[in-house]
């Protein structure tokens, strides 16, 4: 159970204060609300915010993790189990619908639960009620909901692998979160909040700052893993700085990056999604992915700034992931100086 909020909420971007407002809005009810939001966004902070700013604050912020557990075990842990229920349940277990009494449940890594799961956390949202496992008498319990997921619940919904009244019935309102890349006036806020932290945790009398070459890896890198992949990053980097006086001039961004890095034949698992656009040969025939050619020919007339400013995006992506979005590498890996590089980048948004 927690009694008080754990972290802190910082940003002062558009899109962040708006989630904001949204979120002090829905304090005011008790309706069920799905945060929504890549890995890293803070989706536990706004449930925390949800919880600690509505009149449920005095009472029981209950977690769980529904990705942690199998089937029946999550069931257990959120409905409870008389004892004799299953192999080794010797006694009654309180679930934590029974334990968020009066509080709230967040449910984070909804969208793996299953069917069966899902149907008694409908009746619950319907009736209010539930039953321990192995048990035949009917539980009440006050609780408000709030859900987490990093999946478009709808399309999973629509390939019949979430259920569609469910969905109904959790989505009262849905609170998405900006990825950090659209955050960008908060960047540098919270890479200095959490350097700070970092300075004092190693017991350092003052934070040196940033120089002007981390700041612009601060703004140019595109945080796949948004606040918790900052907060890693920033803490790193200010952990291996070892000087007091001279600011924080390179950013750790890959902590395996070494000369003696093992290697992997597996190929990132959406490869297919990163190759490049077909690209045109100089006979006019085009290239396809197998390496054959179409007999056909280019139709023209075609718009050849358009086509060559597809090919300099695919290329460009192509240098970031293989560079890990580390920049400096991205343009050796295309001779390009680092402002030319850095031209193009700006050149394409």
């Amino acid at each position: 159970m927690t009694t008080t909020p754990t972290k802190q909420l910082l940003g002062e971007s558009n899109s962040f204060l708006e989630v904001l407002e949204q979120v002090s809005q829905l304090t005011q009810l008790n309706r069920p609300v799905l945060v929504v939001g890549e890995r890293g966004t803070g989706k536990e902070l706004i449930a925390e915010r949800l919880h600690f700013l509505s009149d449920r604050w005095r009472k029981p912020f209950i977690k769980m993790n529904c990705a942690a557990l199998n089937e029946e075990l999550l069931e257990s842990e959120l409905f409870g189990h008389e004892a004799g229920a299953f192999t080794g349940a010797t006694r009654r277990h309180q679930g934590r619908f029974e334990r968020a009494d009066g509080g709230t449940l967040f449910l984070d890594e909804l969208a793996t639960l299953s069917t069966r799961t899902q149907e008694k956390l409908l009746r619950f949202i319907e009736y209010g009620e539930f039953e321990r496992l192995g048990g035949s008498g009917v539980i009440k319990s006050d609780v408000r909901l709030v859900g987490a997921t990093n999946v478009d619940l709808p399309s999973l919904a629509d390939a019949n692998k979430f259920r569609h009244d469910l969905l109904d019935r959790l989505a009262f309102d849905v609170v998405t979160l900006p990825p950090l890349r659209e955050r960008q006036t908060d960047i540098v806020l919270l890479a200095e909040h959490f350097a700070i932290s970092m300075c004092k945790e190693l017991g350092r009398e003052l934070f040196t700052g940033f120089s002007s070459n981390a700041c612009k890896q601060l703004n140019s890198y595109h945080w796949p893993g948004n606040i918790r992949e900052l907060k890693n990053t920033v803490e790193r980097s200010v952990y291996r700085h070892n000087s007091d006086t001279e600011a924080l001039d390179s950013l750790s961004l890959d902590p395996f990056e070494s000369p003696y890095r093992l290697t992997s034949n597996y190929p990132p698992a959406d490869t297919a999604q990163q190759s490049p656009p077909n690209l045109v040969e100089s006979n006019g025939k085009q290239k396809l992915d197998d390496g054959d050619t179409d007999e056909t020919p280019e139709q023209f007339p075609i718009d050849l700034k358009s086509r060559v400013a597809e090919f300099e995006k695919a290329l460009l992506t192509r240098a970031l992931m293989q560079a890990k979005h580390n920049q400096k590498k991205s343009a050796e890996l295309l001779s390009l100086s680092y402002d030319q590089f850095r031209g193009y980048l700006k050149k394409h948004k």
